[in-house]
């Protein structure tokens, strides 16, 4: 069975949409998904599951967590192999140049219209850096991503989509645990 990484958008930030990561689990396993592992408690998932359709994953998710929970968040399912290309590709551990501890990557609920992108290539955010692949804006936040104005918000009103964000120690570490879930 092939296996999955789920982002949730706005969980347990500011004490907004509380949900405990051992009660997502539970909802999780009557969704008939296996090996369920979270990751801290911003919602990061990894999980077998018997479909390769990650547009009825993300369905089944968002309607599981609005029925048990009474709130709803926005849902992103990727194969832990499309996760693994995404984090190859990250432009700025291409060299020694970039410390880690800065890089993040913002993945994008779908492929920004061409017009938006545009708008976005021609701003600057000096001393952060940006590059736009595919459906992942790739950041590099030298003073900290809490001091960008990069971030979710702003990329979601700039780009017309949902936007949620990742740390590179997180994005490394959920590749490990779905590495050990697949095995």
């Amino acid at each position: 069975m092939p296996v999955y990484i789920t982002l949730l958008r706005g969980i347990n930030v500011s004490g907004q949409k509380l949900l405990k990561m051992e009660d997502l689990k539970t909802s999780m396993s009557t969704l008939g998904y296996t090996s369920i592992e979270t990751y801290i408690q911003s919602g990061n998932i990894i999980f077998h599951a018997s479909t390769k359709d990650t547009q009825k994953l993300e369905k089944e998710i968002f309607e599981k967590i609005k029925k048990v929970f009474g709130f709803t968040v926005p849902v992103l399912v990727l194969g832990s192999e499309e996760f693994k290309k995404i984090s190859l590709a990250n432009p700025f551990l291409q060299s020694n140049t970039f410390d880690p501890a800065f890089v993040h990557i913002s993945f994008l609920s779908k492929v920004p219209n061409h017009a938006d992108t545009e708008v976005l290539a021609g701003l600057n955010f000096a001393p952060d850096k940006f590059q736009l692949i595919r459906k992942e804006v790739y950041l590099y936040c030298p003073n900290g991503y809490g001091k960008t104005k990069l971030n979710n918000s702003f990329l979601e009103k700039k780009l017309q989509v949902t936007a949620t964000t990742r740390n590179w120690k997180t994005v490394q570490t959920l590749l490990e645990i779905a590495a050990k879930i697949k095995s």
